[in-house]
């Protein structure tokens, strides 16, 4: 089973984001709330995909930042990463920075988010 790691979504989103991944691909979804988290979930999960809130829930932090890093990091640098946001030009500076074109989360039911996932979730 294909995995994702979403990181930095409140409660109420990695449930709409989930229940999504769930129906139409079949995948299991881990949140993580912080950039360590999410590395440990990327360690022991190897994702197909990992999705970045723009802001994170739990402090505010930078989504930007955290695609940053992982592409920065060994470890992470070759999972694919996708910028959850309705804002097109923090999708514009993820793509600069190696994500996949994301999604915002009033796209979830638009068929255009389903055929950017489905070349990592199939």
């Amino acid at each position: 089973m294909k995995r994702v790691v979403s990181i930095g979504q409140c409660g109420f989103d990695h449930g709409q984001i989930s229940g999504l991944l769930r129906r139409e691909f079949g995948v299991e979804t881990t949140a993580a709330a912080t950039l360590s988290e999410a590395q440990r979930a990327i360690a022991s999960a190897g994702p197909a995909l990992v999705l970045v809130n723009r802001k994170l829930d739990i402090d505010g932090g930078d989504g930007l930042d955290i695609i940053r890093r992982l592409q920065a990091d060994e470890a992470t640098k070759d999972v694919p990463v996708m910028l959850v946001s309705n804002y097109p030009d923090a999708q514009a500076e993820a793509g600069t920075l190696g994500a996949a074109p994301g999604f915002g989360k009033q796209e979830l039911s638009d068929p255009a988010t389903l055929d950017k996932l489905r070349p990592f979730l199939g």
